[in-house]
This record gives C-alpha cells, structure tokens and sequence, in this order.
C-alpha cells in the first residue's frame, strides 16, 4: 500500500506481516537474452571478400572464411603428405593496412593453445616507400620483455610471398607450410593473426594491445570447412558485458531509486518498498556477480594481457556490493542507537558503488570495441534511469515545501486565533 503524505491527520499504522520477497521478471529475461546471444552473434559470419577470392583462385585455393578480428580473411588448401609424416598446406592470409608504414602477420603455434609465444611467423613489413618484405620469425618470450623481433629459420616454410592491392589497401601473404605430424594436427591447428603500425627499419615492433587484437586467435580444422573453436571467449566477452550491464548497471540503480523515493518520502510504501528493494538488490547482485565472475575467468585465460583498471573496478564493485548485501541479516534494529550512521554510511556507500559501476561498465564497453551499440544503449538506459530519479527528485522538493508552505499556514492560523481575546459573557 503506498500513501502520499498531507496535511491530514497520519493515519495509525497497521501492523502487517513480513511478505516473502517477490521473484523478479527481469532475471527470465536475463536468461532468454544469453539463450540467444550466442545465435546472433554466430549470424554474423560473411564470406571472404571478392578480392581475396580472387586471389586465392589465382592461387588455386579453393577453401576461405572471414576470422573474427582486425578484418582478416583466411583461405588454404591441403596437398596431402608432404613426406610420411607431414603435411603440406597452402595458406592465404589477408588484411587491410590503411597506414603508411605497419606490419602483417600470421603463424601456427605447435604449443597446447593458440597464442603469441611460441608461435612460428610470417611476417611482411610495410615501410613509409611503399616497399613491402615479408620473413619468418620466432616469437619467444623476450620479445614481450621488450627485446627485438629478429628474422630467424622456423622449419616449416617453403615458400611465402606478399601482394598488395594498393585499391583496396589490403595485404596478403601466401605461404606454403609443410608441418610435421608430430607438432602439429591440421583438425587442431593453433594459429595467430596480427596487425602492428609501428616499425623500426625493417622490424616490426609491438602491436595495440587492444581486445580484438588480444583475440586474434584460434583453434582451427583444416580438414572440416575451418569450423574453429576459438570464439567461445568472443562469447564470454559479450556474455560477460550484458550480465555486468544489466546486474550492476540496471538492476541495483532501480533498487536504489525504489529505496530512495518509496521508503518514507514521497510516498511511503510499506512493506511493498523493501520487497521490491531486496528483489532488484539481490537479483542485480546474482546477475553481476556471474558476470564478474565470467570476467575474472576470462582474465585467468589470457595469460599475456589484463586491463588492470577495469579488473580493479570489478573487484571493488563485487567487494562492496557483497557488504552492501550483508545489510539484510546484519543491520541494526531500529531502536539502536547506532543505527542512523549505520544509515548514513549504508546509502554513500550505495550512491559511491553506483559511480565505480558506470565507470567501469564505460570502460569495458571501450575494451569490448562494441561500438555505438553497446555504448549510446547504455546511455539510452541510463537517461531513462536518470530522467525518473529527476522526476521523482522534482516532486519530492515540490511536496516538500507545499507540505511546509500548509505547515506555516496552519501555524500562523493557530496563532491567531490563540491571540483573539476571549468574548465576554453578556450575561456575567
């Protein structure tokens, strides 16, 4: 029931019972949104470009796909045994280089995972002349300890070149592996991409460490259409950034507003405020809680890179958040004396944890390269939040001082009439 205060009498509270906690309708919907997710995303998959087939026809390369980072395009075409224990693959690798100077990269990994070290390279170096030069490379551990990227025998390479198609600015590299079956498994090939815009002569140096570049990875079969296994952390990623958006950055702010104007003032909603309340808190805590968990096991994968300010938010927000649900067995009981600091520290602790969410769900939508999507979504979310705090923000000063202007009014008619002197009795 929720009443409106006035200048009427207050009418005497009715003692009610404790209802239990209403289950919340957007947590169904959480669930039917990452049901979905994975569908349409896997929808996004396109066909090589009419360039790059081109190519790979000239090469008389017949398998192609469109990998999942920096705009690169795969094609290939096994030969068989190369000897009794090799392969022999073809491989076209392209991408778009629209700088003056940078570099391109491609290379199989015979480790258990696709990633960086230990990868087997070729690389084509883009100098500000135009001029092009394309070698093998190593790629160990110093190189991330900030030592040079030096040409070096990996084993495996026959034959490699690089063309440019100066229209289209895009770069390809051909090459022709011959892999050994002992390291490497063409049903369960590891192999890297990479795109980096800064050289030193001929030497190609670190490349953004941005997310699409941190996921050009993956583990691929040759022999199956190149059906790959490396877009699950693709997944994860946007999994992880919808349950954060709608847990921390949704639900709790709508806990918060409920709190704020249905608890006593404006309207006073007892016991329907705390129900709804500890529902949205708990729910935006669950949800975000598993999003921040995805987050810290995403984090554990790559070995290689972290975003450390956004995993320190995350650990912040998951920290207070986590104290801020304690307050539903802990709190002190309304006749305490403590209890309205207790108070104080509980609502700036919410309102301070609110602004570590909007933060760090900014900067993850910026890591994720969602795009416009992702970040004028949220912010449609928010205005939508922020225009019916205001709202309710407006009408409560309103009624506020309407309830002090009647107040003051009916004072001073009180004074007045106390100040009329009393009539006298005509019959005295």
């Amino acid at each position: 029931m929720c009443l409106t205060f006035s200048h009427h009498k207050k009418k005497k509270k009715m003692k009610t019972q404790q209802q239990n906690m209403p289950s919340s309708p957007l947590l169904p919907l959480t669930i039917l949104t990452l049901t979905l997710l994975p569908l349409t995303l896997g929808a996004n998959a396109q066909p090589c470009s009419e360039a790059f087939l081109k190519v790979a026809e000239q090469k008389n390369i017949s398998d192609c796909k469109r990998l999942r980072t920096l705009g690169a395009e795969f094609a290939w075409k096994l030969h068989g045994n190369g000897s009794e224990n090799s392969t022999v693959v073809d491989v076209l690798f392209g991408t778009a280089l629209n700088t003056a100077q940078g570099w391109i990269g491609w290379g199989v990994n015979p480790g258990r995972r696709p990633e960086m070290v230990g990868t087997k390279a070729i690389i084509a170096v883009k100098r500000s002349d135009e001029k092009w030069r394309v070698n093998t490379y190593n790629i160990t551990k110093e190189i991330r300890n900030g030592c040079n990227l030096l040409p070096s025998e990996i084993g495996i390479v026959s034959n490699m070149s690089v063309e440019h198609d100066g229209d289209n600015l895009h770069t390809m590299m051909y090459v022709r592996l011959n892999l050994s079956s002992e390291a490497y498994n063409v049903t369960k090939l590891n192999h890297v991409w990479q795109v980096g815009y800064d050289i030193e002569g001929w030497h190609p140096l670190g490349h953004p460490k941005t997310l699409r570049n941190v996921d050009s990875t993956e583990v691929i079969d040759l022999t199956h259409n190149g059906r790959g296994t490396g877009q699950y952390r693709s997944y994860l990623r946007s999994i992880h950034g919808v349950l954060n958006i709608i847990g921390w950055g949704t639900l709790l702010p709508i806990g918060i507003i409920i709190a704020r104007y249905f608890r006593v003032f404006p309207f006073k909603c007892d016991p329907l405020w705390f129900n709804l309340h500890i529902g949205f808190q708990l729910t935006g805590f669950l949800v975000g809680t598993t999003g921040w968990a995805i987050g810290l096991s995403l984090g554990h994968s790559s070995r290689y890179y972290t975003f450390r300010d956004h995993r320190t938010y995350g650990i912040l927000i998951f920290t207070f958040s986590t104290i801020q649900m304690l307050a539903f067995r802990l709190k002190p009981k309304l006749t305490d004396d403590y209890r309205k600091y207790w108070n104080m520290y509980h609502h700036f602790l919410g309102y301070g944890l609110l602004a570590i969410i909007f933060i760090n769900i900014f900067k993850g939508i910026r890591i994720l390269e969602g795009g416009d999507a992702w970040k004028w979504g949220y912010v449609a979310d928010l205005a939508f939040l922020g225009a019916v705090a205001f709202g309710l923000e407006v009408y409560t000063w309103i009624h506020f001082f309407m309830l002090k202007q009647q107040q003051k009014q009916k004072n001073e008619t009180k004074n007045s009439q106390d100040q009329q002197p009393p009539k006298q009795n005509m019959f005295a």
